[in-house]
């Protein structure tokens, strides 16, 4: 093989994926706190207008930091409709769990660059066995419910065992969603897919 050859070799998947993060984190930081505010709002209302979530008495949803897709108004939501929300949390060891939702006072940062977690019970992770609906965050996602996630697996691993039947949808901004005409994101064995994506433009269905 050629030199010129070897340099036109497509990226080993793990190394896409770490170009890619970097490169949406960035654009993510020029997004100010107000209209952050005002797509949370939006990604709110299209997750609400879905009949699942309509049907739904319990509901995954992950505590978003500053620059992600904003869910504080729709978590408030659900838990006004009296939804059992639960919320991503670590326990010892790093242990995989939840916490189930008690208010946003209660959602506090317990250690730099982690998310916003619940003080209340933890829960292990075959609690997530009770969502009907998961909320999931993402960096991007493609049309064929590929989802970029932040490096760590933690997602791909806490929704493993989770009953295919259950709705899984990423909630990104509409920038990070590549329809079928655009290139598809990398994609690992491990990687869990989604079944829907939410972008403050509305919602796409990954299944049909």
């Amino acid at each position: 093989m050629s030199t010129s050859q070897r340099g036109t070799r497509a990226p080993a998947p793990e190394d896409a994926k770490a170009q890619l993060r970097t490169s949406i984190r960035k654009a993510r930081l020029h997004r100010s706190e107000r209209r952050r505010e005002e797509l949370a709002q939006l990604l709110r209302d299209h997750v609400l207008a879905m009949p699942e979530i309509g049907d739904a008495q319990c509901v995954s949803v992950y505590a978003s930091r500053a620059h992600e897709p904003g869910t504080l108004p729709l978590i408030e939501a659900l838990y006004a409709r009296g939804v059992r929300i639960l919320v991503p949390r670590l326990g010892d060891g790093l242990q995989r769990g939840w916490s189930p939702y008690q208010g946003a006072d209660d959602l506090i940062e317990r250690a730099p660059g982690r998310p916003p977690e619940p003080s209340g019970e933890f829960l292990g992770p075959e609690a997530i066995d009770d969502a009907d609906v998961v909320i999931v965050p993402a960096l991007a996602v493609d049309s064929r419910g590929t989802r970029l996630g932040q490096g760590g697996g933690w997602y791909d691993r806490a929704l493993e065992g989770l009953d295919p039947r259950v709705p899984i949808v990423a909630l990104t901004f509409a920038a990070e969603f590549r329809g079928p005409d655009e290139l598809p994101l990398p994609r690992e064995s491990h990687d869990i897919g989604v079944h829907a994506v939410i972008t403050p433009e509305g919602m796409t269905d990954l299944t049909a």
